[in-house]
């Protein structure tokens, strides 16, 4: 009883229920060039690979370490919203909703699957591919032929990728590995389909996706051939969050002095001898290490400057990948008159008009809720951004009543979805790797600049980009490197590229 009460002060603590009533300034070892044997850490950002990263110095013995977060609570992307009428409310997840890939016959575990079963975060398996309903302008349409087509086409192009990277062949826009191989899209359910297989799961559709880099990222993830977890899908239903496996993980190890809650990072100065970090209200911070864990998308904005600016290598690489943005768009009506699949596809002759629908009624995932939601991406998301809830709202009904024109569709009786694209926080959802982005361009994002400033999160996975195991890996690998420079006295840390060059050069 005293350990799970013990628990529940620091969990409070980190769900911000509880605050430290004043910033703790954290006070450099020293500014020697070699750091002491017991230097300071700050961990710039409460995700899953800040939260990861400060349990890795943790377990290596290194305790003088500050998590500084600017919500009031640990989770990152990972975020919650309660939505619905009053007496049938429910907690629907804004960000990452999926243990993308379990483990298959004892295969290799997805991290995040290990920690959701750890802490008994309440799961359902998400059936993506046999249990879908199609539709377009006219309602239901029955296209399922071209869907189990598209799915065929996605796994082609993710082999010819493979091959692709064998023969050592320069890399390709996934669109131009769909055409290479045959699949070209020209309906709306055909565009439909393919955006069900490719933009649903990067953020971006083809054009402006790596083909090889792409195809890695699931093929690592799903395929177990490759080392993948295995297509096994589970999604969150658990009315505690998404979050809470992060969050009671982080109490497992965290006292209530190495965490600062509420505190905006406006500005880093470093160099060879040690960091400040500038808050908000002033406050700075003084580190002899840090490790920046933001999102890709606050490093492409400057909405933390660096002093001095970071190198151009550093820069090259932060500018040259893209911040994707995936916006699912909630709605509850006093009653259910949709598909009684877990999934529905619209195909409109826009491609990516509020094309992929989730059931959230079903029994087994919401039952009675009346929920029901649909995602937007890329430059989807940032139009709607750019409305009123108001105006997205009647476009997000005009759909339904194209889906289901003989049914009399009632107002709403909820309606939300998240601004990823325009908080300052974010700036998106999750990375997306082009096709001109190159190995050298990855190193330099993740390399330490001057020794102090470390770098890690899913935009930093080479292999797990934009997923949230990706976040896992990378706090745990790169705050182990961090660790054995620290106990090594000091280290040059993860080196970059001066200049990222073509495989050959141009003939002009």
């Amino acid at each position: 009883m005293f350990a799970e009460k013990a628990l529940c002060c620091v969990l409070a603590l980190l769900v911000g229920q509880v605050y430290l009533t004043s910033a703790r300034s954290v006070e450099r070892a020293n500014t020697a060039k070699v750091p002491t044997v017991d230097p300071t850490v700050i961990i710039l950002g409460g995700g899953v690979a800040g939260v990861i990263a400060a349990r890795t110095l943790y377990e290596q013995g290194i305790t003088n370490f500050t998590i500084v977060e600017a919500r009031g609570e640990f989770g990152g992307r990972l975020q919650t919203q309660t939505i619905g009428a009053p007496g049938n409310e429910w907690v629907v997840e804004r960000g990452a909703n999926w243990v993308q890939g379990t483990q298959t016959d004892g295969g290799p575990v997805n991290p995040i699957w290990t920690l959701v079963q750890k802490h008994g975060v309440k799961t359902q398996s998400n059936d993506w591919y046999g249990s879908v309903s199609t539709y377009d302008e006219t309602g239901a349409a029955d296209y399922l032929d071209v869907f189990d087509e598209s799915s065929d086409q996605y796994t082609t192009l993710t082999v010819a990728a493979g091959a692709r990277v064998q023969k050592q062949l320069v890399d390709l826009t996934a669109r131009s590995g769909y055409s290479l191989t045959g699949a070209k899209p020209k309906t709306p359910a055909d565009m439909a389909c393919e955006y069900y297989q490719f933009d649903w799961e990067y953020a971006q559709m083809p054009e402006e996706s790596s083909w090889i880099a792409s195809s890695w990222g699931n093929n690592y993830t799903y395929d177990t051939d490759d080392g993948g977890f295995g297509d096994e899908n589970e999604m969150s239903i658990d009315q505690r969050g998404f979050k809470y496996f992060i969050q009671a993980e982080a109490a497992d190890f965290l006292e209530p002095d190495q965490l600062m809650l509420n505190s905006t990072v406006t500005n880093i100065t470093y160099s060879y001898e040690g960091v400040n970090v500038t808050l908000t209200d002033g406050t700075v911070l003084l580190a002899d290490y840090v490790l920046c864990t933001f999102s890709l998308g606050v490093l492409q904005n400057d909405d933390v400057t660096f002093d001095p600016a970071l190198p151009d290598w550093k820069q090259e690489a932060i500018q040259s990948m893209t911040m994707a943005t995936y916006t699912k768009i909630f709605l509850q009506f006093p009653e259910d008159f949709w598909f009684g699949t877990q999934m529905g596809i619209f195909a409109d002759t826009t491609r990516g008009y509020y094309p992929v629908w989730q059931n959230m009624n079903l029994t087994e995932f919401f039952p009675g809720s009346g929920v029901i939601f649909v995602t937007v991406t890329g430059d989807e998301s940032e139009r709607i951004e750019a409305l009123s809830d108001a105006e997205v709202q009647a476009e997000v009904v005009e759909v339904l009543h194209d889906m289901f024109p003989n049914v009399t569709i009632p107002e709403p009786t909820a309606f939300y979805f998240p601004r990823w694209h325009s908080d300052p926080l974010f700036r998106g959802s999750y990375s997306n790797w082009p096709s001109s982005f190159f190995s050298g361009h990855h190193q330099n994002l993740r390399a330490t600049v001057e020794q102090r400033l470390w770098f890690a999160g899913e935009a930093t996975s080479q292999k797990y980009f934009g997923f949230l195991h990706g976040a896992y890996y990378e706090g745990l690998d790169v705050a182990t490197q961090l660790a054995q420079c620290i106990q090594a006295g000091g280290c040059t840390g993860i080196t970059h590229v001066p200049e990222i060059t073509n495989a050959l050069p141009y003939t002009i």
